[in-house]
């Protein structure tokens, strides 16, 4: 069977080769970055696969066609470089062996993006004198792509640099044309560019959001609870965690509970409170310090992630206990089961003997698959025992 020659008119180079070379420079940002940085430009050089002498006699007609494709490029942005081949068999020819871009403006005009490099220019310009000149030089790709909301970011940055004060929240930056859901969508930039714009000491790095970062207050946690016969005349309050500085008067238990009909139906002994817990909402109780001074007792769903918010709670409260959230309560409840959707496998450091072992039994699906006892599916009498028996 015959072999595919090694090269041929279909493997040699062409100018539309040469310049998807270039536009891979490009579209990786380096050819940008080092015009951005005002760096000299490095003549660049390509060399051009073309005929061999032998294919020059067999393919005469070809290699005509491909060298006036040549002859026509290195009329510019292109600078064409030729070298003589051939011999006494074929003569010698003059064809073109390397392709040449000397400066930026012949790179533009290759690739047809002198728009986008005069848009990067007025990015620059418009970043100048300040700190963020490296962060264009560095990601001009990313600056193009923002070009559309350039000011806005910038007035954005600008303005919190300039006007942001103590005790405002994000929704007061006063910029035209920008508000929260433009932050929100932005801030991924936003903060690259105030971290590099601002003064080091008004970042606070190891905050876990953009507010905590920069200063801003953040949404308030609220608690919601219930006290043994009302509490100055309200059966249940709503207040702001970072307000509640103390347990009410009398009170030496809190019952954290997460379903919020159990919680309402909950019947809260003297001296307790019944809180709210709200799921993965746990850490609204970390601002209160004073829980740690209460006999804390947690009933959540008796699934994985029931156990997963146990152990996230006693992560700040040690001492917290678990009620109704034990084998027995689940395998007297079997008519009640139903199927938690996605189960947790996390390692849980934080549960004691028993809640460990049944955590593993449902992980191993050891009673049915994917086994839930929901809290509002136990029986009445069965929390008001349990209750009593605390």
């Amino acid at each position: 069977m015959a072999t595919r020659p090694a090269s041929g008119p279909g493997l040699w180079a062409r100018p539309a080769d040469i310049r998807a070379g270039v536009r891979r420079k490009w579209d990786s940002g380096a050819l940008l970055a080092r015009f951005a940085a005002g760096l000299d430009w490095e003549p660049l050089g390509i060399p051009i696969r073309g005929p061999s002498p032998r294919q020059i006699g067999e393919s005469l007609a070809e290699v005509r066609h491909w060298a006036a494709e040549w002859a026509e490029a290195g009329r510019g942005p292109l600078r064409v470089e030729y070298r003589q081949v051939g011999g006494r068999h074929f003569g010698t020819n003059s064809i073109p062996c390397r392709a040449w871009l000397d400066d930026y403006d012949d790179a533009w005009a290759l690739l047809r993006v002198g728009p986008e490099v005069r848009c990067l220019t007025g990015l620059l310009e418009a970043v100048s004198g300040t700190r963020l000149v490296p962060w264009v030089t560095r990601h001009p790709m990313r600056a193009l792509r923002l070009a559309g909301d350039w000011d806005k970011l910038l007035a954005t940055v600008r303005w919190i640099e300039q006007r942001q004060a103590p005790g405002m929240y994000v929704r007061q930056v006063d910029v035209p044309g920008v508000d929260t859901k433009f932050i929100e969508r932005h801030k991924g930039v936003l903060t690259e560019f105030l971290d590099a714009q601002l003064d080091p000491s008004r970042v606070h790095a190891v905050a876990p959001d953009f507010a905590g970062r920069y200063g801003f207050l953040r949404r308030p946690g609220y608690v919601r609870f219930r006290v043994a016969g009302g509490f100055r005349g309200f059966s249940e309050l709503s207040v702001r965690a970072d307000e509640f500085l103390a347990a009410p008067d009398g009170i030496t238990r809190a019952y954290v509970i997460e379903n919020e009909i159990t919680y309402l139906a909950f019947p809260v002994p003297e001296a307790a409170m019944a809180i709210l817990g709200g799921g993965y909402a746990v850490p609204v109780l970390q601002p209160l310090g004073w829980l740690a001074g209460l006999d804390i007792v947690y009933w959540g769903d008796l699934d994985t992630h029931g156990f997963a918010i146990l152990d996230r709670l006693r992560h700040h409260l040690p001492g917290a206990r678990s009620v109704l959230m034990d084998r027995a309560t689940l395998l007297g409840h079997r008519d009640q089961w139903v199927t938690e959707p996605s189960p947790t496998a996390a390692a849980l450091g934080h549960l004691d003997r028993a809640e460990s072992a049944l955590y593993a039994d449902l992980i191993s699906d050891a009673y049915a698959s994917s086994v839930r006892l929901e809290q509002e599916r136990i029986s009445f009498s069965a929390v008001e025992k349990a209750v009593a028996g605390c």
